[in-house]
């Protein structure tokens, strides 16, 4: 095969990444961003809908694979061979952040669970989703080819570590 069918190839492939939302430089999938976007959609509600607690309880996380395998996402088989195959770089700062978020959501799944009075458990939940918010735009930064390091990736926990 000459130069030009890899080309070809190469160009086909990329096209079907991107028709599946899965950014073809990155080989990964904004729709990962979707598990913790709906856990903060949840937080946000709550403090005017205390009974949305439940639903924020009921939440549960899931690596990017996880996501994916239980998704209705049409391409989700490819979303994962991709994920696989992407740049360890970019996927452990993608699983980096990814494993922060978790433990903030877990950490303050815990403490609702625990039966914090309502006024409480709405300051919680602001500030929860007030934290998630620069690191999931920080996944989706890396996601989207943005430049990535370990280090950028730490250094979003730090900060978030520091409030």
């Amino acid at each position: 095969m000459g130069a030009h069918g890899k080309d070809g190839t190469a160009r086909e492939l990329s096209e079907q990444l991107a028709q599946a939302n899965i950014n073809p430089v990155t080989g990964l999938a904004t729709d990962y961003l979707n598990h913790f976007n709906e856990a903060v959609m949840l937080l946000e509600m709550l403090p005017d809908c205390p009974d949305c607690i439940d639903d924020f309880l009921a939440w549960r996380p899931l690596t990017y694979r996880e996501h994916f395998a239980a998704s209705r996402f049409k391409e989700r088989q490819m979303a994962v061979a991709a994920y696989d195959a992407a740049d360890p770089t970019a996927r452990d700062c993608l699983d980096t952040l990814a494993d922060t978020m978790t433990d903030v959501l877990q950490s303050a799944r815990l403490a609702m669970q625990a039966g914090l009075p309502a006024e409480n458990a709405a300051r919680l939940a602001r500030r929860t989703a007030a934290s998630l918010k620069p690191l999931i735009a920080r996944a989706g930064a890396i996601i989207n080819g943005e430049a990535v390091s370990d280090a950028d990736a730490q250094a979003a926990v730090d900060r978030l570590m520091r409030r």
